[in-house]
């Protein structure tokens, strides 16, 4: 052997640059509930920080008055606010959101409620599990992370399937400890997008007024090729919203549930007709008229029995 090769056989090699971490943007949006939002964020950046990802933030808040937004300024500098007209609520509040993260190039986008507190090893796990689905699928997947009570602990939001193939807006919780399962709804209180599947399907539909966004945005995916995953084990807090008060509140006088049914957070009929025409095949008439028309029988006085 040479001088030369002996030089060149003893020098270590370069080591291989090491990747920058993944960018994670997180979309909120809020209304009024100061600490609830200040406690999500900060869990967010406690996770973000266990998962070794650099984090940004943008909040959709939507005109509250309880100066959330300039403690999140205060506390948060690495969130963007943006200040809503208060007529936005959830979904169109997400869809700001959502359409000023895509402009910024992440790899992945996170949809987070801001009453939702994640665990610390929330963020880490559904990124692990993203990557190892991806592998095993080909291509990526969005991943729900599955919600339970503060109190009891007891699964709240997350992933969903439905009961059978023609009750097909009839959705019921599924969740492992163990692995990811397949669903098919999805609610948004933790939702992880890889940046591939944003590009491809889009933003939040703003027809939607409030509610169903984020199941008609998982649908929507699924009919791309896209499947959408709930994440193994816990991935935060969150209470369920009690049904005391809306359309499903059987004390109520009929005449305030139907007012509640058509209302911005019940099942207003433009929204429900655009979700139920989208996705209900050749029955969405049957599945749009279903629950104004089940509602309307449940005031029906009950016809008495035969006398013996």
């Amino acid at each position: 052997m040479n001088e030369r090769s002996a030089l060149h056989e003893a020098r270590p090699e370069a080591a291989a640059p090491a990747s920058p971490p993944p960018l994670v943007i997180a979309v909120l949006t809020c209304f009024n509930r100061r600490a609830l939002t200040l406690t999500a964020l900060g869990a967010l950046e406690a996770a973000a920080k266990e998962a070794q990802v650099d984090l940004e933030g943008i909040l959709v808040d939507d005109a509250s008055t309880d100066g959330t937004a300039a403690a999140v300024r205060g506390h948060f500098p690495w969130v963007d606010v943006v200040e809503g007209s208060g007529a936005l609520y959830w979904n169109r509040g997400m869809h700001r959101g959502f359409g000023m993260a895509m402009q910024r190039h992440a790899d992945y986008y996170l949809w987070l409620n801001d009453d939702t507190a994640l665990e610390l090893d929330a963020l880490r796990n559904l990124l692990a599990q993203s990557r190892s689905l991806l592998a095993k699928e080909g291509k990526p997947v969005i991943m729900v992370g599955a919600t339970a009570d503060h109190d009891s602990n007891r699964i709240t939001y997350g992933g969903r399937v439905a009961r059978s193939r023609f009750r097909r807006f009839a959705f019921d919780l599924v969740w492992s400890d163990e692995e990811p399962m397949a669903c098919q709804a999805m609610e948004g209180n933790c939702v992880l997008i890889p940046r591939d599947v944003a590009l491809r399907v889009g933003n939040l539909d703003p027809v939607f007024e409030h509610a169903m966004g984020d199941t008609d945005y998982g649908l929507r995916a699924q009919a791309l090729g896209f499947k959408v995953y709930v994440g193994a084990g816990i991935a935060g807090h969150c209470s369920r919203n009690p049904a005391t008060g809306t359309y499903n509140d059987p004390t109520l006088p009929m005449s305030t549930r139907w007012r509640l049914i058509l209302g911005r957070k019940g099942l207003p009929v433009r929204s429900w007709l655009h979700f139920t025409k989208r996705h209900g095949g050749l029955l969405w008439p049957l599945y749009f008229s279903w629950p104004y028309a089940k509602l309307l029988a449940s005031s029906m006085p009950l016809r008495p029995g035969p006398r013996t």
